[in-house]
């Protein structure tokens, strides 16, 4: 749950950290280009209703002279926001408005750009959908991708250093339910309202997820829950990377963290996915 402290807000081009205009700033500035338009005459009460009912989030002001920005917690201390300005044509260059995008909390630079990029690609499609009434396009929930496919294969193992005493430790970090079975761990956790993801890993070896509940069909496509099934995995192999810093983890391991995290540290060599 998101709360009211004060915070200190990040752009991805610092959490990014690479000294120059990154591949994910552009990402975000053509995510503005492309969907100002639809927010200029949408009104407050239905934005409201999108953000709160159906995506989880909050309207309120950062202080960025924004007219409203939407804050949408990914994980806990993990919080994105969307922050929109009309400014009418008096630039004369055919833009009437804009999104800026901040981060914070205090994990919020451990999830890399990429990550938090697509985030938002997921989030603009979502209430673009909801404005126009449209339907999710797709709805393979119980297909995987050849992506999800080779994520499971290769995100497996280090779900094999999670111990009886992280239970409650992993719930907090993820915001989620996680129960230690006999096979292995169950981790469920909603990430959008009416909308679970479940993580099953088993002594064999063997990493699975399900996607369920009753927004699901209505709220969300099949791609884009299962990009967000993947972030999951991603934070859990975070919260295992750092539980066990003592030991020598599979390789995949030290690369779900963004560079700022990896520089300033972990220390370690940072790899790019």
């Amino acid at each position: 749950m998101m709360d009211d402290t004060p915070r200190k807000y990040m752009t991805i081009g610092e959490i990014d950290a690479t000294g120059v205009r990154g591949p994910h700033e552009k990402e975000l500035a053509d995510i503005s280009k492309a969907k100002h338009h639809l927010f200029i005459n949408l009104e407050m009460n239905k934005l409201k209703e999108i953000v709160e009912e159906d995506i989880g989030g909050k309207i309120e002001n950062i202080g960025f002279n924004e007219d409203w920005t939407i804050t949408i917690e990914m994980f806990p201390e993990v919080n994105i926001h969307i922050a929109y300005s009309y400014f009418g044509d008096e630039f004369d260059d055919g833009i009437e408005a804009e999104f800026k995008f901040f981060f914070s909390g205090k994990r919020v630079f451990w999830v890399p750009g990429e990550d938090s990029a697509t985030f938002i690609d997921i989030i603009m499609d979502f209430i673009e959908r909801k404005i126009k009434g449209q339907e999710p396009y797709e709805k393979k929930y119980e297909e995987k991708t050849d992506l999800m496919e080779k994520v499971l294969l290769q995100r497996r193992e280090p779900f094999s250093f999670l111990k009886d005493v992280d239970r409650e430790g992993l719930a907090t970090f993820l915001g989620a339910n996680v129960w230690k079975t006999e096979r292995g761990w169950r981790i469920k956790k909603e990430f959008f309202p009416e909308i679970f993801l479940e993580i099953i890993w088993d002594a064999q070896n063997y990493l699975d997820i399900k996607f369920s509940g009753t927004n699901l069909p209505k709220n969300i496509d099949s791609y884009h829950v299962e990009l967000v099934g993947i972030f999951l995995i991603n934070h859990i192999l975070r919260f295992i990377t750092v539980s066990n810093i003592d030991k020598k983890l599979p390789d995949i391991c030290y690369i779900m963290f963004s560079r700022y995290y990896t520089k300033n540290i972990g220390k370690w060599n940072h790899k790019v996915r």
